[in-house]
């Protein structure tokens, strides 16, 4: 696992993004996990500056990692919303490129295997950019999620539901239960890349970095990954101890 240490959010996704850009160099037609929440958002940002300098995505698939259960499409915190608004249009992704768990499927167990099934017909994704939670949750994969577990729903756990609430217009509108890609389908990836910032990170990311590997962190199962990269800002970084710590060499030529 390589761990690079930037000094805020904004070099974050510029790093992030530098790695995005070099799949894409070698692969126009990439496959692209992308993860929500606001984690990532830096990195989507950058990407869109990259846009605007020449670069092309317009060939690009997207694959999210998650859905809530019941809630609209159109509902402006839903997943299928912040795919569009914060990925998909930045980057000129078409429509019909976009790949998100149905939330609102009459069967949500059938949603979960087409959704498989779909992401085998795309080859598998190249790089899946990650976040993680207070608790280590990855995806919506919450502490005791068995590491060979395959999209499915899954019950969100109290801790995530009260850091999600702030994207809805009450707490208790926050959904209890979602669709999400197991920590299986997730390490089915080329590459992972797991992106933090702020101190309230640093527990869970210290865990997943440098804990044992264990279902009750399920972000340590990053640990098991043969090519999985984590880029954090400074102050997530305050609990690590083991590795060596140094600056992001990448992302000075990301745009070029």
């Amino acid at each position: 696992m390589d761990v690079v240490i930037v000094e805020d959010k904004e070099a974050l996704g510029r790093a992030a993004a530098s790695l995005v850009v070099e799949a894409l160099r070698a692969d126009p037609r990439l496959v692209l996990g992308v993860a929500t929440g606001s984690s990532p958002v830096t990195t989507y940002r950058a990407l869109a500056a990259a846009r605007g300098s020449g670069r092309d995505f317009s060939q690009v698939r997207c694959v999210a990692l998650d859905e809530y259960l019941g809630i609209a499409e159109s509902d402006p915190a839903s997943y299928h919303s912040f795919v569009r608004r914060e990925i998909a249009e930045p980057l000129g992704i078409r429509p019909e490129n976009l790949l998100v768990p149905d939330g609102n499927a009459p069967d949500p167990g059938a949603a979960c295997v087409a959704f498989e099934d779909a992401l085998r017909g795309l080859g598998g994704v190249a790089v899946q950019l990650l976040g993680i939670g207070r608790n280590g949750h990855l995806g919506f994969n919450e502490p005791g999620s068995p590491f060979d577990s395959r999209t499915r729903v899954a019950r969100l756990s109290s801790t995530t539901r009260a850091d999600n609430a702030r994207f809805f217009a009450r707490p208790e509108d926050v959904p209890t239960y979602c669709l999400t890609q197991g920590l299986g389908t997730i390490l089915d990836a080329s590459r992972l890349v797991l992106v933090a910032s702020g101190s309230h990170k640093a527990d869970a990311l210290a865990a997943a970095v440098e804990g044992p590997v264990t279902e009750a962190c399920p972000a340590s199962v990053l640990q098991l990954h043969p090519d999985a990269t984590v880029v954090v800002d400074r102050d997530a970084a305050t609990g690590l101890h083991r590795i060596g710590r140094r600056h992001a060499s990448i992302g000075g030529d990301w745009l070029d």
